[in-house]
């Protein structure tokens, strides 16, 4: 029995997942001081989704008619509880800043030009003439990444 247990919330679980990707209907707001009357009023307005709610300003709320100041700061409030907002404060972008790893080119003139290196968690694009050296610098690179940090390296 508790195989069978397992898989019915192992299903269940699934069926969660598949449920909670994509965008969110705004009925699912309802609660916690919004009423199926405000999701009708968010609908009316051409607000579908409760990212559009999250995104939406405070002005562009209050501009629905029968949305209170109040009550548009209570559904942006719980909008952004549902949505990943992506927002950063300097202090969290700053420490994540310092996370990042110069990875030495193993040319000085390289270097300087980059301000150091290839920084890890970015995307850098070579491009170029054929010829020109791309390959050897990737070919490198692979090299020094597996370093140790005092001597240019990621590792």
């Amino acid at each position: 029995m508790t195989r069978q247990r397992q898989q019915q919330e192992e299903i269940s679980d699934e069926q969660d997942l598949s449920v909670d990707t994509g965008p969110l209907l705004v009925s699912r707001l309802e609660g916690n001081g919004i009423t199926a009357t405000d999701t009708k009023k968010l609908q009316e307005a051409g607000f579908f989704t409760i990212e559009a709610v999250a995104y939406a300003t405070k002005k562009s709320l209050c501009n629905i008619k029968g949305i209170s100041e109040a009550k548009a700061d209570k559904l942006l409030a719980e909008a952004q509880k549902m949505v990943p907002m992506g927002f950063l404060t300097a202090t969290e972008y700053h420490e994540k800043r310092s996370e990042i790893i110069q990875i030495t080119t193993g040319s000085k003139e390289l270097g300087k030009l980059l301000e150091g290196g290839i920084e890890t968690g970015s995307i850098t694009e070579l491009f170029g003439e054929f010829r020109t050296g791309k390959t050897q610098i990737c070919h490198t690179l692979c090299v020094y990444c597996q370093l140790p940090l005092d001597q240019g390296g990621g590792e």
